[in-house]
């Protein structure tokens, strides 16, 4: 049986969710459902369970623009998140249209047709299930959540302890008592360290080069303040919002425009934390700041272990995996019982699936983004990709926002499909986010990420500010955009095959959502 909707949203994780409930709140009349591989909502939140696993972007712009993160904390635990994710889908009335437990394998377009047909895996049952839209939006974000990336270590086939990646963290591992060895300087790392440290004997963190790492506060003190003269919550929201994300700005900016000051005034910072025992060159990267994802650790907590002797920090290369630990280039030995590989993510779009055109294979690789959310040439289709210089979730909330406002913009104008046209003169070589950070994921990520435009609104430079304006301010009507009517007429006259109804006594409606429900 084939089930249709007008929009087809790929992910139950924050993007998923946060798209599905715009298309409620902006009233667009939409039918759409929501395709979940996972059993849950919440997928990344949902998929990593590692000791102490918690956001490192503030929830006052991590959270969703229409719906107040209320807690105080600044960067807030897993299990928090995901709660928020999951009360804001049965807020808005988004539950009832996921469809868990279902993978996408291969998307199809067809312009004579004007649908996506969708392939999708029951993974309980192994059957195959044919969803078809008007349109489809992605919200798998762009890592692999199968496999984790993990390089071979020499001789690690000898260790005698448990080797784990925290992808996927398994439920029986004790290690209260042990030696640990995390391996990485990145969000992962930094967060394991100080929550394994309390039961652990001993957690070391070692790492092939360092990360520009900044305490916060644990507890907003504004929030606090506000809450005890009884502010409205969602007032205290706003503001905090307002300020974190001219906060997020102008670190970003001051550490591209004058890396050498942002690079002193992170490293006094850091020098105070860990006191004068600790050598520097741990907290020293080689590479300047922002060009790799800043690190940030709640009341310094990474600090504290390590001045309180519960954890150490080396920088080395590895030599060999011993039967009781790893031998280091250096010659030194590292005694361990467990060592957690922290060393990354595997980039793929899309969750894996193949992508078609009127029967042509799609390679993300080899297009650009219209504003950062359409790729060019594909018709009726959104990719959500936050940013990767501030919280992800104001770029989902603002590709969502505009999404709704196109598909409203369509109804009104009687319009079926659009589809972004780049011309060559818009394209570059350079990956969508090559530019913008050298993180090892980045780059491993080189060959299915889209391409950087060149200019104009093909350019994706990760400015809310600017985003904003070429999102929620600017008209619809572009240039680069290509309208078709039901009649087959596109905007500039020229003639296509009228769209046919594809769906017989078969095709199952799923239910209209277009306000919003408590």
């Amino acid at each position: 049986m084939t089930r249709h909707v007008e929009v087809l949203i790929i992910g139950a994780g924050l993007s998923g969710i946060g798209a599905a409930c715009h298309l409620a709140k902006e009233q667009t009349g939409r039918s759409f459902a929501i395709l979940e591989r996972r059993t849950a909502i919440g997928g990344t939140w949902d998929l990593f369970r590692y000791p102490g696993i918690r956001s490192d972007s503030d929830m006052f712009t991590f959270g969703y623009g229409f719906r107040p993160w209320t807690g105080t904390k600044v960067l807030a635990d897993g299990p928090s998140i995901r709660r928020y994710v999951e009360e804001t889908a049965a807020e808005y009335g988004v539950t009832e249209h996921i469809r868990f437990g279902r993978k996408m394998e291969k998307a199809s377009w067809s312009t004579e047709a004007g649908v996506w047909t969708v392939e999708a895996l029951n993974e309980e049952t192994g059957e195959t299930e044919v969803y078809t839209s008007n349109f489809l939006i992605g919200c798998t974000g762009y890592y692999d959540y199968d496999k984790g990336y993990r390089p071979s270590f020499p001789g690690e086939e000898r260790f005698g302890g448990r080797l784990v990646h925290p992808q996927h963290w398994p439920e029986d591992l004790d290690y209260t008592g042990k030696r640990v060895v995390v391996i990485g300087s990145g969000a992962t790392a930094i967060t394991l360290i100080p929550a394994m440290s309390e039961d652990a004997e001993h957690v070391t963190m070692l790492q092939r080069s360092p990360t520009y790492i900044a305490a916060i506060p644990s507890d907003d003190p504004v929030s606090i303040g506000f809450n005890a003269a009884r502010i409205p919550a969602a007032l205290t929201y706003k503001l905090g919002r307002a300020r974190n994300i001219a906060l997020q700005r102008a670190t970003y900016e001051l550490s591209r425009k004058k890396p050498d000051v942002a690079r002193k005034l992170m490293l006094s910072a850091v020098r105070l934390a860990v006191g004068p025992d600790v050598d520097m060159r741990h907290f020293t990267p080689k590479y300047n700041p922002w060009d790799q994802r800043l690190c940030v650790v709640p009341n310094g907590d990474l600090f504290k272990v390590l001045r309180a002797g519960e954890a150490s920090i080396v920088t080395d290369t590895i030599d060999t995996f011993t039967e009781t630990g790893i031998k280091l280039s250096s010659g030194e030995e590292l005694p361990a019982d467990i060592v957690i590989s922290a060393t990354g993510l595997n980039v793929q779009m899309l969750g894996g699936a193949t992508l078609e055109v009127d029967g042509e294979p799609v390679a993300t690789r080899d297009r650009v983004l219209y504003k950062g959310a359409l790729l060019d040439g594909i018709p009726n289709a959104m990719v959500v990709l936050g940013y990767t210089n501030a919280s992800w979730t104001l770029k989902a909330d603002l590709a969502a926002e505009y999404f709704c406002k196109l598909l409203n913009y369509m109804r009104d104008k009687g319009y079926t499909q659009v589809v972004p046209r780049a011309e060559e003169a818009d394209r570059s070589n350079d990956s969508l986010m090559g530019g913008a950070l050298t993180s090892g994921y980045i780059q491993r990520g080189d060959g299915v990420m889209p391409r950087q435009g060149s200019r104009g609104p093909w350019k994706v430079i990760n400015n809310y500010y600017r985003d904003r304006a070429y999102l929620r301010n600017s008209p619809v009507e572009d240039e680069a955009l290509q309208f078709t009517d039901a009649e087959g007429a596109t905007a500039t006259g020229i003639r296509q095959q009228s769209a046919r109804g594809v769906f017989g006594k078969a095709a199952e409606r799923l239910p209209l959502i277009g306000t919003r429900t408590a």
